[in-house]
């Protein structure tokens, strides 16, 4: 099956609480440069006493040891199967490593980066400079951790993670927490349109820091209405939704409901099978508005409808798992543990 890497979250993201815990050198820019979410810039002139300030990671020039090589750990802000790495070297042109591998971990708790075991995940293989070198990764295993070694020095401006969430059972089973989040495994799996920014980005972590940040649609100029579909955690009781139009001024939706639907039991193309989480619901601009659930019945689903179109900066669903949606959840983590 083919996964289209776009619509997944990157894993390693600093958004997502990721961390670049150790590096071996950094002598020309920090290591924390890899995972920063905004895209890499050039800043012509940005000389410090070291030379030329890239937005990357650089190391120092090796020159007596054949063989070795530079590295840097990231722990994953949220753990999970990786699908795609994407090893950006950005405005690295005659200074970006001519090879890399990449290597993953599974590992519990918070250990130091000394304690970590590796496995490859991604032979040693050929980088381009001032490009996105993209490599799709087949593995079925969750992890916690990757380790990008540059052969034999060099810089990269950005290393992208993307992939599917694994969520540990033990930190969401018999608590609220918000099912719908990315960090916690929702995703938005259909939509109406996403002309200006896709649904995804409403089920991010934190506050929409502007008007992108969030889900917006196009100007419809028929009698239809906007709708994304979201997949939970796994099978969940929603209590409290909550949907923020925050930076959306002249272009919040006007109205908004939410329906849900077990899929255990019925098929998402059943419009009967959909029953209302919430009832059509007028919504104010720039605002984060917060709705008790009218429905007391297990849902995996839910859909999100705009009336008649606009733009939600962030989705909030939050709820318990059922004692089954708790079995898919733990069923889940424990296939993907590395032997």
């Amino acid at each position: 099956m083919t996964v289209d890497w776009s619509a997944l979250p990157d894993l390693a993201s600093r958004r997502f609480g990721g961390s670049v815990v150790a590096a071996n050198d950094e002598f020309f820019a920090e290591r924390e440069n890899l995972i920063k979410p905004e895209p890499p810039q050039y800043r012509p002139h940005t000389f410090t006493n070291k030379g030329q300030e890239y937005d990357g990671w650089e190391t120092r020039r090796r020159r007596r040891e054949p063989g070795d090589h530079d590295w840097a750990i990231i722990r994953l802000g949220i753990p999970g199967k990786v699908h795609t790495v994407i090893v950006d070297t950005a405005f690295f042109k005659g200074n970006h490593p001519p090879f890399c591998a990449i290597d993953g971990c599974s590992a519990d708790g918070y250990p130091p980066p000394t304690d970590l075991d590796w496995a490859p995940l991604i032979t040693r293989s050929t980088l381009a400079g001032d490009a996105a070198n993209v490599f799709t990764v087949d593995s079925v295993w969750r992890y916690t951790h990757l380790r990008l070694r540059i052969f034999p020095d060099g810089g990269v401006a950005r290393l992208r993670v993307h992939g599917t969430p694994v969520p540990d059972p033990q930190w969401l089973a018999d608590v609220p927490f918000d099912l719908a989040a990315m960090a916690n495994g929702g995703a938005a799996i259909r939509c109406s349109d996403g002309f200006f920014s896709p649904p995804n980005n409403m089920l991010q972590p934190g506050e929409s820091r502007f008007m992108s940040d969030g889900w917006e649609t196009a100007r419809r100029r028929d009698n239809g209405h906007d709708w994304a579909i979201i997949r939970l955690t796994a099978q969940a009781v929603p209590r409290v939704v909550e949907i923020d139009t925050t930076h959306y001024k002249g272009n919040a939706p006007d109205r908004v409901s939410v329906a849900g639907v077990d899929a255990t039991h019925a098929d998402l193309d059943d419009d009967s099978a959909w029953h209302p989480v919430l009832p059509v619901t007028d919504l104010q601009p720039d605002t984060a508005h917060r709705f008790r659930a009218t429905a007391d019945r297990p849902v995996t689903h839910l859909r999100v409808d705009v009336f008649p179109d606009g733009g939600i900066g962030r989705f909030r669903a939050y709820g318990h798992l059922t004692a089954n949606g708790t079995e898919q959840l733990t069923a889940a983590w424990r296939a993907a543990r590395p032997v």
